[in-house]
């Protein structure tokens, strides 16, 4: 496969699974604000942009912060690379660039789905109907991942889309728990209550496996049972180690001329996951784990760039 197909295929699944993750924070954003006062209100305001790093170009476009600013700009800002907008477009735009290698199928959810949200009024995004189009966002993302799974032929183009969904996923889960950990940790006397607990469960709830937690540990909500979910649980399918089988199953069936450094990075990460020891990780400390795993997931992420798509 030419890099340039094979950069466009990795980058349309990475942009499809980018654009569910936002609304996923979004969703539970607009949640934790209502719950939420003064300085705890800014803390889950600031959260989405820490996650994704774009607090200084959210400061250049709004003088204040506030939930309806955070979600235009977030979800309809064509500005913001990172926006829902931004994503569903060029992901429809690199599908059609190489729609000689996907499926129909693939092509007209992802087409569907860019003219929908262009005919979306703003009020129906920012607005009470909000959490509507998170959960629109949402099933468009699983309608168009069920059907690239259910119909492409099992070659590169699968590879590199599975490549790009997972690897995408991983970051964002690790960004999440991060966030959660470092930026959002209440104070002394906040530890184990009501709040501690709802931005907790929010957490969970974000990455789809509060019910999944219930039903692993049977217990109350912990910071180092949930770690322990997110990070190390290979059947929980958005934890750091489940996306790491994913992503070194492709980078196995993907056969590059000189792919050494990708998949020496990519089966390194997974086998830190594989043999690690959450106590270990906490007495080291959670954020500077997360911390040290990011910085990989991104030299992973130029290393595939290097060597599959032809270009840093």
């Amino acid at each position: 496969m030419l890099s340039r197909v094979a950069d466009r295929i990795y980058w349309m699944s990475r942009q499809m699974e980018r654009a569910e993750n936002t609304a996923r924070i979004l969703g539970v954003t607009a949640n934790l604000v209502l719950f939420g006062t003064g300085d705890v209100q800014e803390q889950n305001l600031l959260a989405p942009l820490s996650i994704t790093g774009t607090e200084d170009a959210y400061r250049e476009r709004h003088d204040s912060l506030g939930l309806p600013s955070l979600i235009d700009f977030m979800a309809l800002d064509e500005k913001n690379p990172s926006s829902i907008y931004s994503c569903l477009k060029w992901a429809r735009e690199n599908a059609h660039a190489v729609r000689w290698q996907i499926t129909s199928e693939m092509w007209e959810t992802l087409n569907t789905t860019w003219i929908e949200i262009r005919k979306m009024p703003r009020s129906r995004v920012t607005g009470a109907w909000a959490n509507e189009f998170f959960d629109w966002v949402k099933e468009r993302s699983h309608l168009f991942r069920g059907v690239t799974y259910g119909t492409i032929v099992r070659g590169e183009a699968f590879n590199f889309s599975r490549l790009g969904t997972f690897l995408e996923r991983a970051d964002n889960t690790a960004r999440l728990l991060d966030v959660k950990y470092h930026i959002l940790l209440p104070s002394v006397s906040d530890v184990g209550g009501a709040l501690d607990y709802y931005q907790w469960a929010a957490l969970l709830r974000s990455v789809s496996s509060f019910e999944t937690y219930r039903q692993l540990y049977h217990d109350l909500i912990v910071p180092i049972k949930v770690a322990q979910l997110l990070i190390l649980e290979r059947r929980m399918p958005r934890s750091l180690s489940a996306c790491f089988d994913q992503v070194t199953q492709a980078l196995d069936r993907i056969r590059g001329q000189n792919d050494h450094a990708a998949k020496r990075l990519a089966y390194e990460i997974n086998a830190r996951l594989c043999y690690a020891d959450i106590e270990e990780v906490f007495q080291g400390g959670l954020h500077e784990y997360l911390t040290a795993l990011l910085e990989d997931v991104g030299e992973l992420g130029s290393r595939i760039q290097r060597d599959y798509l032809g270009a840093v």
